[in-house]
């Protein structure tokens, strides 16, 4: 019995207790290394995400300079109307002094 005794006291002492404390130094170091990543990740991600807002602020503002206004829409919907309106006019003369010369040669 006291030998039994003996060789498992040896086995935990030589072989278990190293074993264990390596894999807790395998685990602690793993779990630090990704600790870390998930910072440097969260670091890119948030430098990333202010870059998109200042590029999707800097197109608002391009937009804004370089895009019609609505009362330069406005403005230009009134012209064309009116020039539509006076093509309106000279095609509705047209037709009618084409009806009367068919009217007057029948």
């Amino acid at each position: 019995m006291f030998e039994f005794s003996r060789d498992l006291t040896w086995w935990i002492t030589a072989v278990d207790l190293p074993a264990l404390g390596g894999l807790f130094w395998l685990i602690w170091r793993t779990r630090h290394d990704h600790a870390a990543e998930i910072i440097h990740l969260r670091e890119v991600t948030d430098s990333r995400s202010a870059q998109m807002r200042e590029a999707l602020s800097a197109f608002k503002l391009e937009v804004a300079k370089s895009y019609a206004s609505v009362s330069d829409l406005r403005d230009l919907e009134g012209r064309l109307v009116s020039h539509l309106l006076r093509i309106e006019a000279k095609l509705d003369a047209t037709a009618l002094k084409t009806e009367a010369l068919k009217g007057a040669g029948a």
